[in-house]
């Protein structure tokens, strides 16, 4: 993707992800009890393989929630716990989740350089975009575009994520935007960014 398109692409988001997530943050909260198995306290996930959800964007959230309900978004555990949810409870879920606070990460330093170098400059070589352009300098994306928050996030789902991206095996992006810049990306590259998206804060 060439970075001019990132302006661009952004405004095509903002259109085609017009999605109203309002929703009550108390009724969210009552509503997120099986959640916890997995998402941790507040939505501080413990087991590195699934997202921290805590401080997370409200229209993310609710997107991501809507994709797995009508398996635009495939994943074993996630699909089958929305089954019986409706739109107001994602709303009043995504609301909970996005007024929560993040717990912090660290870098791993063996990664931190190759990775903050990707994040912020791309690989203009291979056409890999600078990060910063969607996901912002620190990391906590755009909410009204539909880019989601990244910084402090597990580095093995992001990893994750990237190589779902990158295979197509996750393709609920808006325009292919993530498998086009995924599937320019190194193995190596997708671990240094995870690592220092891991340990980057506002």
């Amino acid at each position: 993707m060439k970075t001019w398109l990132i302006p661009i692409s952004v405004a095509v988001a903002l259109i085609s992800n017009g999605i109203q997530a309002a929703g009550d943050a108390t009724a969210g909260e009552a509503k997120v009890a099986a959640c916890g198995a997995c998402h941790g306290p507040n939505g501080n996930a413990l087991v590195p393989a699934w997202p921290k959800l805590a401080g997370q964007h409200a229209r993310y959230l609710y997107k991501q929630l809507m994709d797995f309900k009508s398996g635009k978004r495939a994943n074993g555990q996630m699909s089958p716990q929305v089954i019986r949810l409706d739109e107001q409870d994602f709303r009043d879920i995504a609301a909970y989740y996005s007024a929560q606070r993040q717990s912090p990460g660290t870098a791993d330093p063996a990664s931190a350089e190759l990775g903050e170098r990707i994040y912020r400059g791309g690989n203009p070589a291979t056409g890999v975009p600078a990060c910063t352009g969607c996901h912002g300098p620190v990391g906590i994306g755009l909410g009204a575009a539909g880019f989601p928050r990244i910084a402090g996030q597990h580095a093995q789902y992001l990893d994750s994520a990237l190589k779902g991206f990158q295979t197509k095996g996750r393709a609920n992006d808006p325009n292919g935007m993530m498998r086009d810049v995924a599937s320019r990306m190194s193995d190596e590259e997708i671990a240094a960014v995870s690592r220092f998206l891991q340990g980057l804060t506002e």
